[in-house]
């Protein structure tokens, strides 16, 4: 049983007190942004700013001459040449371990493949894991990440098929709201590369592309969102499993560069939702095929504990990810007894989200719910 927290850099750098304060909130280990996409964001305690901008994708620690043409260029917007290894540094110094916290096809002003919907719109937000290019990205950040003493263990987001959902600067998008049926379709890429993927599983993608354009046009025509998914269940079920097969490689080829260099009890886990048809941060997994020897973080900010008793039963270790922001939406007043629910139901870790952006209040809401998965577990 472990219980874990995230961080950025920023959270900690500059700020002489925050890992005794992230220390304090009796976490296992920290899990820090190593390679992140573009946010905004508060810092609530730190002594020298409120607001960071990280404006792209970035990476946070060094990423040698073997991958600095492939990887995102380092951040400029925390005053450290390595971010993340001043932050384990100073977390190791209050008895904190630090995880490593990567997104992986969550991109923001990167060049490389994207995805390209039924319409031929381009999401710059979202690499394509059926191309090469974006499997040799996805490689180099596990080798980057395998390759430091500091790192205890790693987490992958968005780690297989990002998609349409996705929070965007001055988003316009919510005026038409979408089913997660019709997220999924909005989410289906016809990149060259997916084509042929499409056509190696015997798919014919002008038929696809046209009932995926068909289904939606009804929804933009609609006044509210429409049920059911492609008409076609046989099409649908061969577009999924290509879509986890090539999820699956991208995975895989992380797992076996982690590997490489570190040994099988070093942790490796993936963000996922049990739903395999999701393209979100906690991208659709079938745990069942997820590599050996790796584990799972599943969303449970709602509170609610489905998404851990879908996941548990395949040999694969299940955290709950746990929201603790009151800012955001979660029930801080339950917050202990939802990591209760969670360890109940299952659930072998949480994760709290999250301890740089939390105030004070949220910060001993998390504490308490730490204590009581501890207390549970003993």
């Amino acid at each position: 049983m472990n219980a874990a927290t995230y961080v950025y850099p920023w959270d900690v750098v500059g700020d002489a007190s925050a890992a005794e304060s992230i220390a304090g909130l009796g976490v296992d280990h920290a899990v820090v942004a190593a390679f992140y996409h573009a946010t905004r964001v508060f810092t609530p305690r730190h002594p020298v700013h409120r607001v960071v901008v990280a404006e792209r994708t970035a990476s946070y620690l060094p990423v040698g001459d073997a991958w600095e043409q492939v990887l995102p260029a380092a951040q400029t917007w925390v005053e450290s040449e390595d971010a993340f290894g001043a932050t384990a540094a100073a977390l190791a110094a209050a008895g904190v371990p630090t995880h490593a916290w990567v997104v992986v096809d969550h991109v923001d002003r990167f060049e490389a493949p994207h995805v390209v919907n039924a319409y031929g719109d381009t999401y710059p937000w979202a690499l394509c894991p059926s191309h090469e290019a974006a499997l040799e990205y996805a490689v180099g950040l596990a080798a980057v990440v395998a390759a430091r003493s500091d790192i205890a263990g790693v987490e992958f987001e968005a780690a297989g098929w990002y998609g349409f959902d996705h929070l965007h600067e001055h988003d316009k998008v919510a005026g038409i709201p979408l089913s997660e049926d019709e997220l999924y379709l909005m989410s289906l890429c016809f990149c060259d590369a997916c084509r042929e993927e499409y056509q190696a599983s015997g798919i014919d993608v002008g038929r696809l592309r046209e009932l995926v354009c068909t289904r939606l046009d009804a929804r933009f025509a609609a006044s509210s969102p429409l049920p059911g998914g492609l008409p076609d269940a046989d099409l649908a079920a061969a577009v999924l499993a290509t879509r986890t097969r090539v999820a699956n490689r991208l995975r895989g080829a992380m797992v076996r560069e982690v590997r490489t260099q570190r040994a099988h009890d070093f942790p490796i886990l993936f963000h996922a939702n049990p739903d395999p048809h999701r393209s979100t941060a906690f991208t659709g997994v079938d745990v069942a095929t997820l590599p050996k020897d790796t584990g799972v973080v599943v969303n449970c900010w709602n509170g609610k504990t489905d998404n851990v008793a879908h996941t548990v039963g395949h040999d694969a270790p299940v955290a709950a990810g746990l929201l603790g922001i009151r800012g955001m939406g979660a029930d801080s007043e339950g917050l202990a007894a939802q990591a209760i629910a969670m360890r109940a139901a299952g659930a072998s870790g949480i994760r709290l989200y999250h301890g740089g952006l939390g105030s004070t209040a949220d910060l001993d809401a998390m504490r308490g719910a730490v204590t009581a998965f501890h207390e549970g577990a003993s």
